[in-house]
């Protein structure tokens, strides 16, 4: 089965990397929507890559004279950007995930007759390219019109924080919700209003990197696997790097980067420690765990409300800031009606 036709040819440039010429001929056929250009010499297609620009490459692991893995090396040298998916004739024989991660190498299938998988990771890696070219657009005028775009850039990276939640019906209006009750949480302990205004936006935007996780990870109903859930733990520094270019957002990187940082050292991306995290973070790690903990998800129905205050006690000194922990559940008592409407309201607007 084709995936309907979905841009124009001339949108996106694809090169493959094959020795086999076969495998070359079938590629250019089921791409043939794309402008789409195959190599079975890879040392001639890193000439070529070198000097023209490509959206994606698909690549053979087991090749000669070098070996998949050893032409991504050659890649990142110069290009490290580029969208990189990895056949292999076998999964077994696919190189180590510490390889896959240290390359970016962004997915890996097996060849074979049926190429659905294929143009499924195809079109999916397409649509990230996509995204990032917006992204990357705007971030370019930026630097030329700084306080012009401002206010355009913020809309947009707005709008992939609404991308972000339309993506999973279980999870609507959660970075709403998260920086309201950060901002409780803020307001309890007396945050001056410049810190205020950082911790509301960083809470808006801190599930950010989820534009980059598949749909079919973040919807999935069982457990998950471990390359998934390394896959969903790389969405903070995902998050961190798509704000970055623009220096507006320099004061949420913090929040973003490390809302899933634990007080006991055992979070990630960086396994930091107490007070090492940054306090903002610390703040909408309690209100994000508070409302994850209280909406329904694929794979668990929500607590009741008794179970996840009692969660957010239990929690602290090993997940949360036992201080914040504190501010929360006071703030909680202190609006106890306004945050229950909140949780009441979005499970009345999923039902409409």
């Amino acid at each position: 089965m084709r995936l309907k036709d979905t841009v124009k040819k001339e949108d996106f440039k694809i090169m493959a990397i094959d020795d086999e010429p076969d495998i070359i001929a079938s590629l250019g056929l089921y791409l043939n929507k794309y402008d789409f250009v195959g190599y079975t010499n890879p040392m001639e297609a890193l000439e070529v890559l070198k000097t023209e620009h490509f959206d994606l490459l698909l690549l053979d692991f087991l090749m000669t004279p070098l070996h998949g893995d050893q032409v991504v090396e050659e890649i990142r040298k110069f290009n490290s950007s580029l969208y990189i998916l990895l056949l292999t004739g076998h999964k077994d024989l696919a190189p180590p995930l510490e390889t896959i991660k240290r390359l970016d190498i962004q997915g890996y299938c097996e060849k074979s007759s049926n190429f659905d998988q294929m143009i499924l990771l195809v079109e999916s890696g397409l649509k990230s390219v996509s995204q990032m070219r917006i992204i990357n657009d705007i971030n370019q005028k930026l630097e030329t019109a700084y306080s012009d775009l401002k206010n355009a850039y913020r809309g947009t990276v707005e709008s992939l924080r609404l991308a972000v939640d339309a993506k999973d019906s279980y999870t609507k209006n959660h970075s709403d919700r998260v920086a309201l009750y950060s901002k409780l949480i803020g307001e309890q302990i007396g945050l001056p209003e410049d810190e205020m205004q950082t911790l509301y936006d960083g809470a808006l935007f801190h599930d950010i990197g989820k534009i980059g996780i598949p749909d079919a990870i973040l919807q999935k109903p069982g457990k998950l696997t471990d390359d998934e859930y390394d896959d969903i733990k790389n969405h903070p520094s995902i998050g961190a790097k798509i704000i970055a270019p623009a220096k507006i957002f320099d004061p949420i990187i913090p929040i973003v980067k490390h809302h899933h940082e634990r007080y006991d050292g055992r979070g990630y991306p960086s396994g930091l420690k107490g007070e090492d995290i940054p306090l903002l973070a610390r703040i909408v790690t309690v209100a994000d765990s508070f409302d994850a903990m209280t909406s329904d998800r694929s794979y668990r129905p929500r607590f009741t409300l008794e179970k996840a205050l009692d969660e957010l006690e239990n929690g602290k000194g090993t997940q949360f800031d036992p201080d914040l922990v504190d501010a929360f559940l006071i703030a909680f008592r202190n609006n106890k009606d306004y945050i229950e409407s909140e949780i009441s309201s979005k499970f009345v607007t999923a039902t409409l």
